[in-house]
């Protein structure tokens, strides 16, 4: 009776040990479900409220994404095991720095060298604002996920980023790039003494659009089934849909509503287009143009250059016979001096053929000092010869002459 009774004690202890697991495996899921969703919605905030004002630390819907988000990575996020054997505190901050430094250009080390940001919780919240202002949030997450040794080694199983959830988490995300974001990395919120606390109250009386209503539902559906798969015993994410006429009706009301924007937007995409049209075939119109006036330049450009080098030669070929003539008037200056008195008087009176030849011309100021120079040369030489010969000559030297003179 009493191997009985223990062996009765030992079963209920093993079947309560198993619900145990089971609970905590499907509260668990529960929690990854609901953090995903609640990013979600507050994706779809973020995304509404921008398109009327700028989104900064002072908006509460960035302050509940920026909770949100760190509540995700440091979901179930393994302690740092010291020398001693003790488990300290980890932030996602040290599983980010180590497996976002593949992606290029990345502001891991920008994030370290921050003067203001001491703790680790710090540079993880200021690594959120800075991947948001430079629209690469998406693509730090992705990269990180893809590399799962190291995501594994700094998460326990049943984490956000080690499920079937994380695909999602970088696709939500991915939404975000087409957000301005404007933030001040010296405030309060990167304050790493107080905890993210999420604010749910926004999301309870989120009301969604008509369009997103069918999307969610299927993901919704996605998630329940994620989570039953993941979990030891299925559960039902909720009453089965029941489509009555109403519904039905609101299904094709909505499909007209999706039917009518699609045609709003292909005439819209089509007017757009004609005017692009238009536009490119004017740009052609003045590209041919343009094209007509440089050929149109060049040709004259290539007349005008032919002109000055013909201009070039003709100038050559007048100095050169410039020079010819210098030659040549030095010459018979020259053979004018080697002449005796009398032939050089009556060449005083003749004119010079060559000077005669010459006066049609302009005379350079070299061949005008050159023949200056001769000429006075011979003109000396001619005087003096003249004033000897009429010394000679001269009456009035017979006259005066001692022999002469009448005793």
């Amino acid at each position: 009776m009493a191997s009985r009774s223990l062996g009765g004690l030992s079963g209920s202890r093993g079947s309560s040990g198993v619900c145990k697991k089971s609970l905590s495996a499907r509260n668990a899921a529960v929690e990854r479900r609901n953090l995903i969703t609640v990013c979600r919605f507050s994706v779809k905030t973020l995304i509404d409220r921008s398109c009327f004002e700028t989104i900064d630390d002072s908006s509460p819907e960035f302050n509940n994404f920026a909770a949100i988000l760190e509540q995700i990575l440091s979901h179930r996020l393994k302690g740092q095991v010291t020398w001693f054997g003790y488990e300290s505190p980890r932030s996602f901050w040290d599983y980010i720095r180590v497996a976002c430094r593949k992606v290029s250009q990345n502001c891991i080390c920008s994030i370290e060298n921050m003067e203001n940001v001491s703790s680790s919780r710090a540079k993880g919240r200021a690594w959120i604002r800075v991947a948001l202002m430079e629209k690469h949030l998406s693509e730090y997450i992705s990269t990180a996920l893809r590399d799962f040794k190291t995501t594994r080694r700094f998460y326990e199983d049943g984490a956000i980023v080690l499920g079937e959830e994380a695909n999602m988490l970088a696709g939500m995300l991915l939404g975000l790039n087409a957000i301005d974001f404007s933030f001040c990395l010296k405030g309060q919120g990167l304050d790493g003494n107080f905890p993210a606390v999420i604010d749910y109250t926004p999301y309870l009386k989120f009301t969604q659009s008509s369009d997103s209503i069918s999307s969610d539902e299927e993901e919704l559906r996605t998630l329940g089934s994620s989570g039953s798969s993941g979990s030891s015993t299925p559960e039902k994410v909720g009453p089965p849909f029941i489509m009555d006429e109403n519904s039905w009706f609101n299904k094709c009301k909505r499909v007209r509503h999706k039917y009518q924007l699609t045609l709003e937007q292909k005439g819209y995409l089509e007017e757009l287009l004609r005017l692009r049209e238009n536009e490119l075939s004017k740009s052609v119109s003045q590209n041919k143009l343009l094209l007509q006036r440089i050929e149109d330049s060049e040709l004259a450009h290539k007349l005008e250059k032919e002109q000055l080098e013909y201009i070039i030669v003709e100038l050559q070929d007048q100095l050169k016979s410039y020079h010819s003539l210098d030659q040549l008037s030095a010459e018979v200056s020259l053979s004018q001096t080697s002449l005796d008195p009398g032939q050089s008087q009556e060449g005083e009176g003749k004119q010079d053929p060559l000077n005669f030849i010459s006066e049609g011309k302009e005379d350079t100021p070299s061949l005008l000092g050159l023949c200056g120079s001769l000429t006075s040369v011979a003109s000396y030489k001619s005087l003096t010869s003249l004033k000897s010969n009429d010394y000679l000559a001269s009456p009035t030297t017979e006259m005066t002459s001692p022999g002469l003179t009448p005793s």
